[in-house]
């Protein structure tokens, strides 16, 4: 009990530093042209030990290039170690309401349907934190004489558009894996505070106590799912890349890349490059914008929309 107690009070710690940097960093925030407001508001953080099965399973899920933490851990450039020995620490970024709010009104042209200025530069600034963020929990961890890695910065982070669609470390998988939440039917994972966030990890030695997951079912959250009774993100999608039989990623990727061929002119200097590996190849001076339509005014938004109905979906 004591051990476990001791656990807890490093998760406490953790999560108090995070919530401290949410609320004074300037990184969270927006240019003063769109009110210079926060980005995000309160973290959600949870953990998943290294040797859980759900990790292996993974590979078969998402797909076979997707790394298990001690795969990522040993890429990083760490020591191998048992996978028992890992922890994966992921964090949610909640977008504040106001964000949320103003994309209920989209920009509407001819050809196009774009989200709300305020929410593209939100998307784009955001990245910033998140590597902010991480890099913050990496410090942590080292100020306690811990090591800490995150895929984000590992170069075996990759989109992998071969035999596929999909990323080597999927912060939506990691952090169900670590109980913040289930999916939904547009894929977006549905969290206690709702599905309209950013999400971030880190794979670490440090003994911090387990989040225990709510449930293994992986739609748990999500009304359609579980009680058969939404179907909002549907209409909301612009790119018909949504329907019962699940979410399109390749519709959706190229509606996205069409927002981005509007929104990046129409926004100018005011975006921050950014930069991915795609099929393990780096690609600079790319501006992400994000369309995410189908999380803006629909049940899962901000919250789990099942807290307010019978669990027995079964």
């Amino acid at each position: 009990m004591e051990q476990s107690n001791s656990l807890g009070l490093m998760n406490d710690e953790l999560l108090r530093f995070l919530e401290e940097e949410f609320k004074i960093s300037k990184i969270n925030r927006l240019p003063e042209k769109y009110g210079g407001g926060n980005i995000f508001s309160h973290p959600l953080v949870g953990v998943a030990q290294g040797n859980d099965p759900i990790f292996h399973k993974f590979k078969k899920i998402i797909g076979q290039k997707h790394l298990t933490p001690l795969e990522m851990w040993i890429a990083s450039g760490q020591d191998q170690l048992s996978a028992s020995d890992l922890y994966v620490v992921s964090v949610v970024f909640p977008f504040v309401d106001k964000i949320r709010k103003e994309n209920n009104n989209p920009i509407v042209l001819s050809k196009i349907t774009l989200p709300a200025e305020i929410y593209s530069v939100a998307r784009n600034y955001g990245n910033e934190f998140k590597r902010y963020i991480i890099k913050q929990t990496i410090n942590f961890f080292k100020e306690k004489s811990y090591i800490a890695i995150s895929g984000m910065f590992s170069d075996s982070y990759s989109i992998v558009l071969k035999g596929g669609y999909y990323s080597t470390w999927s912060e939506r998988y990691i952090a169900f894996a670590a109980g913040l939440g289930t999916f939904s039917l547009h894929e977006g994972l549905i969290t206690e505070v709702g599905c309209n966030i950013r999400l971030a990890s880190v794979v670490t030695n440090a003994p911090i106590k387990i989040s225990r997951r709510k449930s293994d079912e992986p739609y748990a959250n999500c009304l359609y799912y579980a009680k058969g009774i939404c179907k909002e993100c549907i209409n909301k999608c612009p790119a018909n890349a949504i329907t019962v039989k699940g979410h399109n990623k390749v519709k959706c990727n190229k509606y996205r890349m069409k927002v981005a061929r509007k929104m990046v002119p129409r926004l100018g200097s005011i975006l921050k490059p950014d930069s991915r590996r795609i099929n393990w190849k780096l690609k600079e001076d790319i501006f992400l914008v994000g369309c995410e339509f189908c999380q803006f005014g629909v049940p899962c938004t901000e919250k789990n929309p099942m807290l307010s109905h019978d669990m027995d979906y079964f």
